[in-house]
């Protein structure tokens, strides 16, 4: 089917992808999209492409698709070949058995290091876009261009101005877009910004929210062989050529922390990656989302721009809003790995929703503002 007769599949994609990498959704159709029940016909299933298989993906985006009856996952691309290999990697095995999906059925998939490849077929409806940063843009403009819907993660870009033309072909198209926003579907937080925006905590007037920062400066690393398995040229993209060292991509057939995440040619760090995530909710909980801060001050760290990781490390940015809210966010290095916060602050009292290992949940709201973080 072409774009323009998709329909159905559209308007499945669309609610399925609100959930997508917290798996939370849950979406009734009616038989003539599906099928009978629990039987769903092959010509009514999306047939998605998975574009970038890293932890990410593996651990939150693709367990999405995988347990979906009414969709199936036909394509896989990465620049790294090891990373195609699903069903024989030990860590994709634990994520499926944890998120109840069999990695057999990608035996026979689609396998490529070129995403255009997985654009250029007939059987791919949509599209999941798991790729570093710097390649966001690229990747969806491409796919919108050929008439997929779109899944990408975020942050979308590098910069405001390649965001802003994203936007603009996104919304002169036929596609479904949807940014990757998880903690929209976590139900403390979900419930946190309900008590904020329904005025339980009166009047909101201060918002603060954190990311954990937890890697340290890196100088640049010795030039390394270009191992067998990876198209670095592709994974490179857009960005400028440089030499390859292990510390600038991921790890070699491992699902680490990438070092790309720390590199500003690729990502901006923290502070936009993660930060992308209590940042929503902020906008979301203060009735902000179209619009944002009049005034923005901010300081923090960075190491020297010729190293390797030189993304910013500890900051402080002071927002302030039309509305009178204020917003303080920090990253700081002596928070928990995986620790993040969303406190509002109101008149009549303040609720606080946690994000980390040991304590997915949201703080009951107080009456009476009390000092803390």
């Amino acid at each position: 089917m072409t774009c323009k007769t998709t329909a159905s599949r559209r308007h499945f994609l669309a609610q399925v992808a609100a959930g997508s990498a917290a798996g939370l959704a849950t979406t009734f159709f009616p038989s003539s999209v599906l099928g009978r029940e629990k039987n769903v016909s092959p010509s009514s299933r999306i047939g998605v492409g998975i574009i970038g298989l890293g932890r990410q993906c593996i651990a939150h985006n693709l367990p999405v698709f995988m347990r979906r009856k009414d969709c199936q996952v036909v394509s896989l691309c990465d620049a790294d070949r090891w990373r195609m290999q699903l069903p024989d990697d030990p860590v994709v095995r634990h994520s499926a058995q944890r998120n109840q999906w069999d990695p057999a059925v990608l035996k026979n998939c689609f396998r490529t290091t070129d995403f255009r490849e997985v654009l250029a077929r007939n059987d791919v409806d949509a599209v999941m876009i798991s790729t570093p940063d710097h390649w966001h843009i690229a990747n969806a403009l491409a796919a919108i261009k050929a008439g997929k819907d779109v899944c990408c993660e975020k942050p979308l870009g590098l910069a405001i101005s390649h965001g802003r033309i994203l936007a603009d072909a996104a919304a002169g198209s036929d596609c479904v877009f949807r940014t990757d926003s998880e903690f929209r579907s976590i139900p403390h937080l979900f419930k946190a910004v309900g008590l904020v925006r329904t005025g339980k905590i009166g009047k909101l007037k201060t918002i603060r929210i954190s990311v954990p920062i937890y890697w340290e400066p890196l100088p640049m690393q010795p030039d390394m062989p270009v191992p067998e398995n990876l198209d670095y040229d592709m994974w490179l993209g857009p960005a400028p050529k440089v030499a390859y060292t292990e510390k600038r991509v991921h790890p070699l057939k491992r699902y680490g922390r990438p070092g790309w995440y720390s590199n500003r040619d690729y990502c901006d760090g923290a502070i936009s990656n993660w930060g992308y995530h209590p940042a929503d909710i902020a906008q979301w909980a203060n009735d902000t989302e179209r619009t944002g801060p009049v005034e923005v001050e901010g300081s923090g760290t960075f190491p020297p721009e010729h190293y390797l990781w030189n993304v910013i490390t500890e900051f402080k940015v002071h927002y302030r809003y039309a509305n009178g809210v204020e917003m303080f966010y920090a990253g700081r290095k002596d928070y928990k790995d995986g620790q993040s916060y969303m406190r509002f602050e109101g008149t009549e009292g303040w609720v606080c929703g946690w994000y980390s290992p040991d304590r997915l949940e949201a703080e009951p709201f107080r009456r009476s503002i009390t000092s803390g973080t």
